[in-house]
């Protein structure tokens, strides 16, 4: 049975799934109508994170140009550039197991890429989701559907994964942020330029 979060619900994820290894998390959306001419283009990012919530080195930022990080553990999709069609957009493999032990948390991001100069927001945004599959059944064991929540945002953190003892659980984060995914980079110790 899935379990549908709500925002800043936390639960458990592998103690009420036993054996449970490796997921896959998928990120969706759908953009709402509008009069502007540029196409969006959303981008998924994933941050490893120490206990200080911030990287412990520059490579601990996984998305479309740097896919593969956490020694192998955390492996990124690749970039979807519409965001057409049902389902996961982007999606992310994670072996729980493989997860370095200076990992203790792992944030799942969404942001609009040049969403500054195309002028477009969350607001524009609709229907998008988390959600985090059992890669070796295929079934999905949660969902957080984030809901109308935003206006002015340009990058959502989505979700957590974080250790809690020797398990792990999940965070239903939904936390809007403005300036997009620099903003998201300096909050999390990522150097710029």
């Amino acid at each position: 049975m899935v379990v549908s979060l709500q925002k800043g619900q936390k639960v458990d994820l592998t103690k009420s799934n036993p054996g449970l290894t490796n997921v896959v998390v998928g990120l969706g959306w759908d953009t709402n109508k509008y009069d502007g001419s540029q196409s969006f283009d959303l981008d998924a990012s994933i941050f490893l994170l120490g206990e200080s919530g911030k990287v412990n080195e520059q490579t601990d930022f996984i998305f479309y140009n740097n896919p593969i990080g956490g020694a192998g553990a955390v492996e990124h999709s690749g970039d979807n550039l519409t965001g057409d069609g049902e389902g996961d957009d982007e999606t992310v493999k994670v072996a729980l197991n493989n997860v370095p032990a200076n990992v203790a948390k792992i944030a799942f991001t969404v942001t609009i890429h040049d969403a500054q100069a195309r002028n477009q927001n969350f607001g524009m945004v609709s229907n998008a989701f988390i959600r985090v599959v059992d890669a070796s059944s295929n079934t999905e064991l949660m969902r957080f559907d984030l809901g109308e929540d935003f206006s002015i945002e340009t990058a959502v953190v989505v979700g957590e994964l974080y250790r809690h003892g020797t398990e792990w659980k999940f965070n239903a984060v939904g936390a809007g942020y403005q300036g997009g995914l620099e903003a998201l980079c300096v909050d999390y110790g990522i150097q710029l330029g």
